[in-house]
Protein backbone atom coordinates (compact mmCIF):
# COMPACT_ATOMS: atom_id res chain seq x y z
CA UNK A 1 0.00 0.00 0.00
CA UNK A 2 1.57 3.30 -0.82
CA UNK A 3 2.88 5.62 1.98
CA UNK A 4 0.24 8.53 2.80
CA UNK A 5 1.52 12.03 2.11
CA UNK A 6 1.73 14.62 -0.77
CA UNK A 7 1.85 13.21 -4.42
CA UNK A 8 1.77 14.54 -7.34
CA UNK A 9 -1.39 15.35 -9.29
CA UNK A 10 -1.55 14.20 -12.65
CA UNK A 11 -3.39 17.02 -14.10
CA UNK A 12 -1.56 20.35 -12.77
CA UNK A 13 -1.78 23.80 -14.31
CA UNK A 14 0.15 24.50 -17.09
CA UNK A 15 2.64 27.40 -16.66
CA UNK A 16 3.40 30.04 -19.08
CA UNK A 17 7.24 27.98 -19.06
CA UNK A 18 5.97 25.31 -20.67
CA UNK A 19 3.83 26.45 -24.06
CA UNK A 20 6.98 25.33 -25.68
CA UNK A 21 7.51 22.01 -24.94
CA UNK A 22 11.31 19.80 -25.17
CA UNK A 23 11.27 16.73 -27.25
CA UNK A 24 12.01 14.65 -24.12
CA UNK A 25 8.79 16.42 -21.73
CA UNK A 26 7.30 12.65 -21.71
CA UNK A 27 10.75 10.83 -22.35
CA UNK A 28 11.47 7.48 -20.85
CA UNK A 29 14.83 6.06 -22.13
CA UNK A 30 13.57 2.71 -22.18
CA UNK A 31 10.32 0.98 -22.14
CA UNK A 32 11.08 -1.03 -19.28
CA UNK A 33 12.57 0.36 -15.74
CA UNK A 34 15.23 -1.32 -15.04
CA UNK A 35 15.95 -3.36 -11.88
CA UNK A 36 19.01 -1.62 -11.00
CA UNK A 37 21.29 1.18 -11.14
CA UNK A 38 23.83 2.62 -9.46
CA UNK A 39 21.79 5.85 -8.88
CA UNK A 40 18.58 6.11 -8.63
CA UNK A 41 17.73 10.43 -8.39
CA UNK A 42 13.65 10.85 -8.07
CA UNK A 43 12.55 14.44 -9.51
CA UNK A 44 13.42 15.61 -12.66
CA UNK A 45 12.96 19.42 -11.72
CA UNK A 46 15.91 21.95 -11.09
CA UNK A 47 17.69 19.72 -8.30
CA UNK A 48 17.51 16.51 -10.18
CA UNK A 49 19.13 17.70 -13.26
CA UNK A 50 21.31 19.68 -11.78
CA UNK A 51 22.71 16.67 -9.81
CA UNK A 52 22.72 14.49 -13.03
CA UNK A 53 24.63 17.28 -14.58
CA UNK A 54 27.46 17.47 -11.89
CA UNK A 55 27.30 13.42 -11.52
CA UNK A 56 27.96 13.39 -15.69
CA UNK A 57 30.09 16.09 -16.00
CA UNK A 58 34.02 15.71 -16.93
CA UNK A 59 33.43 12.45 -16.27
CA UNK A 60 35.33 9.15 -18.30
CA UNK A 61 33.43 6.25 -16.12
CA UNK A 62 30.13 7.55 -14.95
CA UNK A 63 27.82 5.21 -12.77
CA UNK A 64 24.54 4.61 -14.14
CA UNK A 65 21.46 6.65 -13.68
CA UNK A 66 18.04 6.57 -13.58
CA UNK A 67 15.79 9.57 -13.27
CA UNK A 68 12.53 9.15 -11.98
CA UNK A 69 9.88 11.74 -12.74
CA UNK A 70 6.05 11.17 -11.22
CA UNK A 71 4.83 13.55 -14.40
CA UNK A 72 6.36 15.27 -17.27
CA UNK A 73 9.69 15.99 -16.60
CA UNK A 74 10.15 20.05 -15.41
CA UNK A 75 6.70 20.09 -14.65
CA UNK A 76 6.82 21.35 -11.23
CA UNK A 77 7.09 24.81 -8.88
CA UNK A 78 10.18 26.05 -11.16
CA UNK A 79 7.95 29.16 -11.60
CA UNK A 80 9.84 32.29 -11.70
CA UNK A 81 13.03 31.87 -13.29
CA UNK A 82 14.66 34.35 -10.90
CA UNK A 83 17.82 34.23 -9.54
CA UNK A 84 17.71 36.66 -6.59
CA UNK A 85 19.90 36.23 -3.35
CA UNK A 86 18.84 36.94 -0.40
CA UNK A 87 21.90 39.34 0.11
CA UNK A 88 20.86 41.67 3.29
CA UNK A 89 16.98 41.11 4.25
CA UNK A 90 17.62 38.06 6.22
CA UNK A 91 20.97 38.57 7.20
CA UNK A 92 20.08 40.45 10.70
CA UNK A 93 17.49 37.43 11.38
CA UNK A 94 20.26 35.03 10.92
CA UNK A 95 22.96 36.27 12.80
CA UNK A 96 20.58 36.29 15.87
CA UNK A 97 19.79 32.72 15.22
CA UNK A 98 23.30 31.00 13.69
CA UNK A 99 26.16 33.46 14.26
CA UNK A 100 27.49 35.61 12.01
CA UNK A 101 29.89 33.45 10.30
CA UNK A 102 26.54 30.86 9.45
CA UNK A 103 24.73 34.03 8.47
CA UNK A 104 27.24 35.07 6.57
CA UNK A 105 27.89 31.97 4.12
CA UNK A 106 24.41 32.08 3.42
CA UNK A 107 24.18 35.20 2.15
CA UNK A 108 27.75 34.91 -0.08
CA UNK A 109 26.86 31.60 -0.77
CA UNK A 110 23.42 32.62 -2.14
CA UNK A 111 24.90 35.65 -3.80
CA UNK A 112 27.52 33.02 -6.03
CA UNK A 113 24.73 31.22 -7.39
CA UNK A 114 24.13 34.30 -9.64
CA UNK A 115 27.62 33.92 -11.58
CA UNK A 116 27.49 30.45 -11.09
CA UNK A 117 24.22 30.09 -13.15
CA UNK A 118 25.55 32.45 -15.96
CA UNK A 119 29.25 30.32 -16.19
CA UNK A 120 27.05 27.25 -16.41
CA UNK A 121 24.45 28.54 -19.06
CA UNK A 122 27.80 30.64 -20.96
CA UNK A 123 29.39 26.61 -20.91
CA UNK A 124 26.81 24.80 -22.01
CA UNK A 125 25.84 27.08 -24.43
CA UNK A 126 21.81 26.74 -23.00
CA UNK A 127 19.15 28.94 -25.12
CA UNK A 128 17.35 29.76 -21.67
CA UNK A 129 17.58 34.08 -22.38
CA UNK A 130 19.76 34.45 -19.42
CA UNK A 131 19.45 38.06 -18.42
CA UNK A 132 21.78 39.38 -15.71
CA UNK A 133 19.98 42.21 -14.05
CA UNK A 134 19.54 44.07 -11.14
CA UNK A 135 16.89 43.30 -8.20
CA UNK A 136 14.78 45.90 -6.75
CA UNK A 137 13.22 45.24 -3.43
CA UNK A 138 11.00 47.83 -2.54
CA UNK A 139 8.87 48.32 0.51
CA UNK A 140 5.11 49.27 0.94
CA UNK A 141 4.16 49.04 4.41
CA UNK A 142 5.58 51.78 6.70
CA UNK A 143 6.34 49.45 9.50
CA UNK A 144 8.60 46.84 7.38
CA UNK A 145 9.96 49.77 5.90
CA UNK A 146 11.34 51.30 9.36
CA UNK A 147 12.36 48.25 10.48
CA UNK A 148 14.00 47.16 7.25
CA UNK A 149 16.21 50.55 6.80
CA UNK A 150 17.13 50.25 10.85
CA UNK A 151 18.17 46.00 10.65
CA UNK A 152 20.47 47.65 7.71
CA UNK A 153 21.67 50.59 9.38
CA UNK A 154 23.13 48.02 11.91
CA UNK A 155 24.41 45.78 9.44
CA UNK A 156 26.15 48.31 7.60
CA UNK A 157 27.60 49.32 10.98
CA UNK A 158 28.50 46.34 12.14
CA UNK A 159 31.05 45.10 8.88
CA UNK A 160 30.41 41.72 9.10
CA UNK A 161 28.45 41.36 5.87
CA UNK A 162 29.53 41.99 2.45
CA UNK A 163 27.14 44.70 1.45
CA UNK A 164 29.46 46.28 -1.56
CA UNK A 165 26.88 45.34 -4.29
CA UNK A 166 23.84 46.49 -2.54
CA UNK A 167 22.45 49.86 -2.81
CA UNK A 168 19.67 51.32 -0.15
CA UNK A 169 17.54 54.28 -1.36
CA UNK A 170 15.46 55.81 1.53
CA UNK A 171 11.92 56.92 1.09
CA UNK A 172 13.27 60.73 -0.29
CA UNK A 173 14.00 58.77 -3.51
CA UNK A 174 12.57 55.95 -3.25
CA UNK A 175 9.72 56.05 -6.02
CA UNK A 176 11.88 57.82 -8.51
CA UNK A 177 14.83 55.03 -8.09
CA UNK A 178 12.37 52.34 -8.14
CA UNK A 179 9.32 53.06 -10.27
CA UNK A 180 7.23 51.67 -7.48
CA UNK A 181 4.25 53.86 -6.23
CA UNK A 182 4.42 54.86 -2.66
CA UNK A 183 7.98 52.93 -2.56
CA UNK A 184 9.16 53.97 0.81
CA UNK A 185 12.54 52.57 0.74
CA UNK A 186 14.15 50.16 -2.18
CA UNK A 187 17.18 47.59 -2.36
CA UNK A 188 19.16 47.11 -5.52
CA UNK A 189 21.78 44.34 -5.91
CA UNK A 190 22.48 41.91 -8.61
CA UNK A 191 20.45 39.23 -9.96
CA UNK A 192 19.40 37.62 -12.91
CA UNK A 193 16.62 35.36 -14.63
CA UNK A 194 15.56 32.53 -17.17
CA UNK A 195 13.15 30.80 -18.91
CA UNK A 196 13.62 27.86 -16.23
CA UNK A 197 12.41 24.86 -18.00
CA UNK A 198 14.70 25.86 -20.74
CA UNK A 199 17.37 25.41 -18.73
CA UNK A 200 16.41 22.09 -16.74
CA UNK A 201 15.34 20.35 -20.13
CA UNK A 202 19.04 21.12 -21.63
CA UNK A 203 20.47 19.85 -18.69
CA UNK A 204 18.47 16.71 -18.86
CA UNK A 205 18.66 15.95 -22.77
CA UNK A 206 22.34 16.18 -22.50
CA UNK A 207 22.97 13.72 -19.11
CA UNK A 208 20.29 11.36 -21.39
CA UNK A 209 23.24 11.93 -24.30
CA UNK A 210 25.29 10.74 -22.06
CA UNK A 211 23.70 7.68 -20.80
CA UNK A 212 21.13 8.79 -18.07
CA UNK A 213 17.68 6.78 -18.19
CA UNK A 214 14.87 9.25 -17.76
CA UNK A 215 11.62 7.55 -16.97
CA UNK A 216 8.66 9.96 -16.67
CA UNK A 217 4.94 9.69 -15.51
CA UNK A 218 6.62 7.01 -12.92
CA UNK A 219 5.76 8.08 -9.52
CA UNK A 220 7.45 6.56 -7.03
CA UNK A 221 4.92 5.02 -4.16
CA UNK A 222 7.44 3.66 -1.89
CA UNK A 223 11.07 3.60 -0.72
CA UNK A 224 12.60 0.89 1.41
CA UNK A 225 12.55 1.53 5.34
CA UNK A 226 15.61 -0.25 5.43
CA UNK A 227 18.26 -1.18 3.09
CA UNK A 228 18.31 -4.95 1.45
CA UNK A 229 20.77 -7.14 2.75
CA UNK A 230 23.57 -6.09 -0.20
CA UNK A 231 23.09 -2.54 1.03
CA UNK A 232 21.13 -1.12 -2.00
CA UNK A 233 17.84 0.81 -1.78
CA UNK A 234 14.34 -0.95 -3.01
CA UNK A 235 12.35 1.98 -4.96
CA UNK A 236 9.26 0.78 -5.40
CA UNK A 237 7.00 2.61 -8.84
CA UNK A 238 3.43 1.98 -10.27
CA UNK A 239 5.70 0.79 -13.50
CA UNK A 240 7.88 -1.62 -11.09
CA UNK A 241 11.01 -1.35 -8.74
CA UNK A 242 14.45 -0.53 -9.02
CA UNK A 243 17.39 -1.35 -6.69
CA UNK A 244 19.68 1.16 -6.23
CA UNK A 245 23.36 2.02 -4.50
CA UNK A 246 22.77 5.40 -3.87
CA UNK A 247 19.59 7.29 -3.74
CA UNK A 248 19.06 11.22 -4.31
CA UNK A 249 15.84 12.93 -3.29
CA UNK A 250 14.86 15.59 -5.84
CA UNK A 251 11.36 15.81 -4.63
CA UNK A 252 11.08 19.25 -2.71
CA UNK A 253 7.70 19.53 -1.62
CA UNK A 254 6.60 15.94 -1.68
CA UNK A 255 9.71 14.46 0.06
CA UNK A 256 7.48 13.58 3.44
CA UNK A 257 5.48 10.99 1.40
CA UNK A 258 8.48 8.65 0.43
CA UNK A 259 10.54 9.90 3.16
CA UNK A 260 8.60 10.40 6.57
CA UNK A 261 11.12 11.94 8.52
CA UNK A 262 10.75 15.05 6.99
CA UNK A 263 6.98 15.41 7.58
CA UNK A 264 6.02 18.94 9.09
CA UNK A 265 9.82 19.17 8.30
CA UNK A 266 9.39 20.40 4.55
CA UNK A 267 5.65 20.84 4.11
CA UNK A 268 4.16 21.62 0.44
CA UNK A 269 3.18 25.11 0.08
CA UNK A 270 0.87 26.35 -2.75
CA UNK A 271 1.78 29.33 -4.41
CA UNK A 272 0.67 31.28 -7.56
CA UNK A 273 1.98 32.72 -10.45
CA UNK A 274 0.77 35.29 -13.62
CA UNK A 275 2.37 36.49 -17.40
CA UNK A 276 0.81 39.83 -17.69
CA UNK A 277 1.23 41.90 -21.08
CA UNK A 278 -0.25 44.49 -22.72
CA UNK A 279 -3.08 44.30 -25.60
CA UNK A 280 -1.35 42.98 -28.96
CA UNK A 281 0.20 46.84 -30.93
CA UNK A 282 1.14 48.39 -28.13
CA UNK A 283 4.43 48.55 -26.58
CA UNK A 284 5.06 47.57 -22.74
CA UNK A 285 6.55 50.54 -21.01
CA UNK A 286 10.30 50.08 -20.02
CA UNK A 287 11.26 47.81 -16.72
CA UNK A 288 14.60 47.45 -16.11
CA UNK A 289 14.76 45.55 -13.05
CA UNK A 290 13.42 42.33 -11.39
CA UNK A 291 10.89 43.24 -8.47
CA UNK A 292 10.14 42.19 -4.32
CA UNK A 293 7.14 44.52 -3.53
CA UNK A 294 6.69 43.90 0.04
CA UNK A 295 3.60 44.98 1.09
CA UNK A 296 3.87 43.48 5.09
CA UNK A 297 6.09 40.95 6.83
CA UNK A 298 5.89 37.96 4.75
CA UNK A 299 3.39 39.78 2.28
CA UNK A 300 5.09 40.10 -1.16
CA UNK A 301 4.59 40.04 -4.98
CA UNK A 302 7.87 39.04 -7.00
CA UNK A 303 7.89 40.30 -11.00
CA UNK A 304 10.24 39.47 -13.48
CA UNK A 305 10.31 41.55 -16.73
CA UNK A 306 11.02 39.39 -19.64
CA UNK A 307 13.08 39.90 -22.48
CA UNK A 308 9.45 39.72 -24.61
CA UNK A 309 7.59 42.80 -22.70
CA UNK A 310 5.57 40.48 -20.63
CA UNK A 311 5.97 40.22 -16.80
CA UNK A 312 5.98 37.21 -14.91
CA UNK A 313 4.26 38.70 -11.69
CA UNK A 314 3.70 35.97 -8.40
CA UNK A 315 2.92 35.90 -5.06
CA UNK A 316 -0.48 37.90 -4.45
CA UNK A 317 -0.02 37.10 -1.11
CA UNK A 318 -2.05 39.79 0.33
CA UNK A 319 -5.33 38.42 -1.32
CA UNK A 320 -4.90 34.89 0.79
CA UNK A 321 -1.77 34.23 2.91
CA UNK A 322 -4.09 34.71 6.23
CA UNK A 323 -5.85 31.34 5.25
CA UNK A 324 -3.40 28.51 5.39
CA UNK A 325 -6.24 26.30 3.86
CA UNK A 326 -5.18 27.71 0.85
CA UNK A 327 -1.42 27.14 0.86
CA UNK A 328 -0.51 25.26 3.41
CA UNK A 329 0.22 21.45 3.15
CA UNK A 330 -1.61 21.66 0.00
CA UNK A 331 -0.10 19.82 -2.52
CA UNK A 332 -2.93 19.88 -5.55
CA UNK A 333 -1.83 22.34 -7.78
CA UNK A 334 -4.71 21.81 -10.41
CA UNK A 335 -6.66 24.24 -9.10
CA UNK A 336 -5.90 28.36 -8.88
CA UNK A 337 -5.88 30.30 -5.32
CA UNK A 338 -9.59 31.83 -6.35
CA UNK A 339 -8.76 34.39 -3.59
CA UNK A 340 -5.35 35.40 -5.63
CA UNK A 341 -6.83 36.04 -8.97
CA UNK A 342 -8.43 39.53 -8.53
CA UNK A 343 -4.99 40.68 -7.52
CA UNK A 344 -2.95 40.36 -10.58
CA UNK A 345 -5.66 42.64 -12.31
CA UNK A 346 -4.48 45.76 -12.97
CA UNK A 347 -1.31 45.41 -10.83
CA UNK A 348 1.16 46.68 -13.66
CA UNK A 349 -1.29 49.99 -13.13
CA UNK A 350 -1.62 50.83 -9.85
CA UNK A 351 2.12 49.76 -8.82
CA UNK A 352 4.04 51.16 -11.48
CA UNK A 353 5.03 54.80 -12.24
CA UNK A 354 4.22 55.16 -15.84
CA UNK A 355 1.73 51.82 -16.48
CA UNK A 356 -1.37 53.64 -15.74
CA UNK A 357 -2.36 53.43 -19.74
CA UNK A 358 -0.73 50.44 -20.85
CA UNK A 359 -3.94 48.29 -20.46
CA UNK A 360 -1.73 45.19 -19.16
CA UNK A 361 -3.47 42.45 -18.22
CA UNK A 362 -3.02 38.43 -16.96
CA UNK A 363 -3.17 36.20 -20.15
CA UNK A 364 -1.92 33.35 -18.04
CA UNK A 365 -2.05 32.15 -14.29
CA UNK A 366 -0.87 28.76 -12.80
CA UNK A 367 0.00 27.47 -9.55
CA UNK A 368 2.76 25.48 -7.80
CA UNK A 369 3.85 23.53 -5.06
CA UNK A 370 7.25 24.47 -3.43
CA UNK A 371 8.83 22.92 -0.76
CA UNK A 372 8.79 25.04 2.68
CA UNK A 373 11.27 24.13 5.49
CA UNK A 374 10.34 24.44 8.83
CA UNK A 375 13.17 26.15 9.87
CA UNK A 376 13.14 28.07 6.38
CA UNK A 377 16.46 26.39 5.34
CA UNK A 378 17.07 23.63 2.50
CA UNK A 379 18.04 20.00 3.47
CA UNK A 380 21.31 19.06 1.62
CA UNK A 381 23.41 16.10 2.11
CA UNK A 382 23.29 12.48 3.82
CA UNK A 383 19.68 11.69 5.33
CA UNK A 384 20.69 11.05 8.51
CA UNK A 385 20.07 6.90 9.73
CA UNK A 386 19.85 6.17 5.71
CA UNK A 387 23.03 4.81 4.66
CA UNK A 388 23.51 5.94 0.79
CA UNK A 389 20.18 7.97 0.98
CA UNK A 390 20.91 11.78 0.49
CA UNK A 391 18.66 14.59 -0.26
CA UNK A 392 18.46 17.94 -1.85
CA UNK A 393 15.12 19.70 -1.33
CA UNK A 394 13.04 22.08 1.03
CA UNK A 395 13.79 25.45 -0.40
CA UNK A 396 10.77 27.57 0.43
CA UNK A 397 9.98 29.19 -2.88
CA UNK A 398 13.75 30.01 -3.09
CA UNK A 399 15.87 27.54 -4.94
CA UNK A 400 16.67 29.61 -7.80
CA UNK A 401 19.57 30.89 -5.99
CA UNK A 402 20.35 27.38 -3.85
CA UNK A 403 19.94 24.36 -5.90
CA UNK A 404 23.24 24.13 -8.29
CA UNK A 405 25.69 24.87 -6.06
CA UNK A 406 24.15 23.03 -3.60
CA UNK A 407 23.87 19.77 -5.90
CA UNK A 408 27.26 20.30 -7.12
CA UNK A 409 27.99 19.71 -2.66
CA UNK A 410 26.47 16.71 -3.02
CA UNK A 411 27.75 15.07 -5.63
CA UNK A 412 31.41 16.13 -4.77
CA UNK A 413 30.65 13.98 -2.05
CA UNK A 414 29.49 11.08 -4.15
CA UNK A 415 32.27 11.48 -6.43
CA UNK A 416 34.76 12.39 -4.57
CA UNK A 417 34.44 10.80 -0.97
CA UNK A 418 34.40 14.82 -0.16
CA UNK A 419 33.29 15.56 3.50
CA UNK A 420 30.21 18.19 4.10
CA UNK A 421 32.66 20.78 5.41
CA UNK A 422 34.32 20.15 2.30
CA UNK A 423 31.89 21.11 -0.07
CA UNK A 424 31.38 24.93 0.00
CA UNK A 425 27.40 24.08 0.94
CA UNK A 426 26.81 26.42 4.50
CA UNK A 427 26.63 24.38 7.54
CA UNK A 428 22.62 25.23 7.64
CA UNK A 429 21.99 23.62 5.19
CA UNK A 430 22.61 19.85 6.31
CA UNK A 431 20.25 17.48 6.85
CA UNK A 432 21.09 16.92 10.78
CA UNK A 433 19.08 14.38 13.03
CA UNK A 434 18.84 17.06 15.37
CA UNK A 435 16.70 19.36 12.90
CA UNK A 436 14.80 16.40 12.12
CA UNK A 437 13.73 16.30 15.81
CA UNK A 438 12.72 19.71 16.16
CA UNK A 439 9.35 20.46 16.64
CA UNK A 440 9.56 24.21 15.90
CA UNK A 441 7.49 25.46 12.98
CA UNK A 442 8.69 29.03 11.70
CA UNK A 443 6.10 28.82 8.29
CA UNK A 444 3.21 29.35 10.28
CA UNK A 445 4.53 32.56 12.74
CA UNK A 446 2.62 35.24 11.97
CA UNK A 447 -0.81 33.53 11.15
CA UNK A 448 -3.31 33.92 13.63
CA UNK A 449 -5.05 30.68 14.59
CA UNK A 450 -3.05 28.64 11.91
CA UNK A 451 -3.55 24.94 12.74
CA UNK A 452 -0.14 23.50 14.20
CA UNK A 453 0.68 26.89 14.34
CA UNK A 454 4.21 27.38 16.57
CA UNK A 455 3.65 29.17 19.21
CA UNK A 456 7.30 30.36 19.88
Amino acid sequence: MPDQGPIPVPNSTRSFWRTQLHKFDDHRSTPALPEESDIVIIGAGFAGAALAHYIYEDNASPPSVVILEAREACSGATARGHLKPDVYFNVPKYIKKYGVRAAVDVANFEASQVHAVKELVEKEKIDCEFTLTRACDATLDPALAAETEQAFTELVKSGVANLKDVHYTPQKDAERVSGVKGALGCFTFTAGHIWPYKMVMHLLQKVVEKGANLQTHTPVTHLSEEPLQDGRWLITTDRGSIKAKKLLLATNGYTARLAPQFKNHIVPVRGICSRIVVPEGRVAPFLPQTYSIRHGPGLYDYLIPRNDGSIIVGGAKPNFWSDPSHWYNVSDDSKLIEPALSHFDNLMQRTFIGWENSGAYPDKIWTGIMGFSSDFMPYVGEVPEKPGQMVLAGFSGHGMPLILLSAKGIVQMLRHGKSYEETGVPSVFRATKERLESTKNSILDGIVDAPGKSKL
